[in-house]
């Protein structure tokens, strides 16, 4: 009997912790995909990389959700089961406290190793493939990013004005500046030009107009042409490209790890991870944030396990639940903010591994003594 009592609370702390993160989750990615749309519209990307770029964040935000919604979801099963007298029930059969606060340390430690997994494993997987479609992404939506009487510098190196936008979809009295060669800076003024496509790639097609080329010591050449083409393929988006570090898999940046604790003053290229000595610090904080971060998940479920302390017909119950709330709270934020002072300082990281250890078993030591002396 104590097997499916046991089970059916870890079900229901299961069940409701999956639609809430679900829930949260899109919530979060909605908004998120809205703070996107400059991928669209200021640097000229296609809606399918956009819609791509977006939904492969959803890994990163349900596991940046988890130890919310894992505590939240203890603290209201549990808060519930006390306010519909459904505990006296447990109570009957002969459970006790102490063994439902370890069932719900069990159930923990599962989510404290499958978040280990996914934030090692699923999550900088995700967020690498979705900066990759933006590596290899064209600008499919460049021509409606360009605008009468308004400077367009989405794309890298190159500036672009027209006075005027036809309705045929061709451009009066251009302008174009690039500067992707800096020692021969290349303008171009055309009186009419459009864009096609040539080999399916987008060309700018310009007519009776003029070339100036400045060289690095401000010498200027000139020459008049009728009709030149201008390739945009060359061109890429001002957009992030190169990969950031929890874009980075989990065994490159161990082995990056590696190297440097043995060859600080030199450095190395791990895949596209440029290893050195001032990238250190960063990697602290990536390994801990997805190998050890998740410990604190066990920390906060007991935390939230405090509640059966006390009953609900207990004076000052309301008030406990709140406190429980806000200690769970604290602890989520602590874990974050002590994840940002970790790196090369030894203490630091000392600190950091030890108080979720510590405060677990101070808690746990604290309530196996105040529930054996209410035996």
């Amino acid at each position: 009997m104590k097997k499916i009592i046991f089970n059916k609370l870890q079900k229901e702390i299961f069940l409701f912790f999956l639609v809430s993160s679900i829930a949260l989750t899109l919530i979060i990615w909605v908004i998120q995909a809205v703070n996107y749309l400059d991928i669209v519209t200021e640097d000229g990307h296609s809606f399918k990389v956009y819609f791509l770029f977006t939904l492969l964040s959803l890994p990163k935000i349900f596991s940046q959700s988890l130890p919310f919604v894992f505590f939240l979801s203890v603290f209201y099963i549990v808060s519930d089961y006390e306010d519909k007298n459904q505990l006296l029930i447990y109570w009957s059969y002969g459970v006790n406290k102490l063994q439902v606060i370890n069932q719900i340390i069990q159930l923990s430690l599962i989510f404290v190793i499958f978040q280990i997994i996914f934030s090692t494993i699923a999550v900088p997987y995700t967020q690498d493939k979705s900066r990759s479609f933006i590596r290899n992404s064209n600008l499919d939506f460049f021509p409606n990013l360009i605008k009468p009487k308004k400077f367009i510098d989405t794309v890298k190196g190159l500036t672009i004005f027209i006075d005027e936008k036809n309705e045929d979809g061709s451009f009066s009295k251009i302008l174009l500046k690039d500067e992707t060669n800096t020692n021969n800076i290349q303008i171009i003024i055309a009186e009419k030009g459009n864009i096609i496509l040539k080999d399916n790639k987008k060309t700018l097609l310009l007519n009776n107009g003029e070339i100036l080329k400045v060289n690095k010591n401000n010498k200027t050449t000139s020459f008049n042409f009728r009709t030149t083409q201008f390739n945009l393929e060359n061109y890429s988006s001002k957009t992030t490209k190169t990969p950031k570090v929890q874009e980075i898999a989990t065994i490159d940046l161990i082995k990056c790890f590696d190297f440097l604790k043995k060859n600080l003053n030199t450095s190395v290229v791990i895949r596209s991870l440029n290893c050195n000595s001032n990238f250190l610090k960063n990697i602290y904080q990536e390994l801990f944030k997805r190998m050890y971060l998740p410990v604190y998940i066990a920390l906060i479920g007991l935390i939230a396990s405090l509640i059966l302390l006390k009953s609900k017909n207990t004076q000052g119950y309301f008030s406990f639940k709140i406190k429980i709330f806000l200690t769970g709270i604290f602890f989520i934020i602590l874990s974050d903010i002590l994840l940002n002072y970790t790196g090369n300082k030894i203490i630091n990281n000392l600190i950091y591994i030890v108080i979720p250890v510590f405060s677990f078993l101070i808690i746990y030591q604290i309530l196996f003594l105040k529930l054996r002396k209410k035996k």
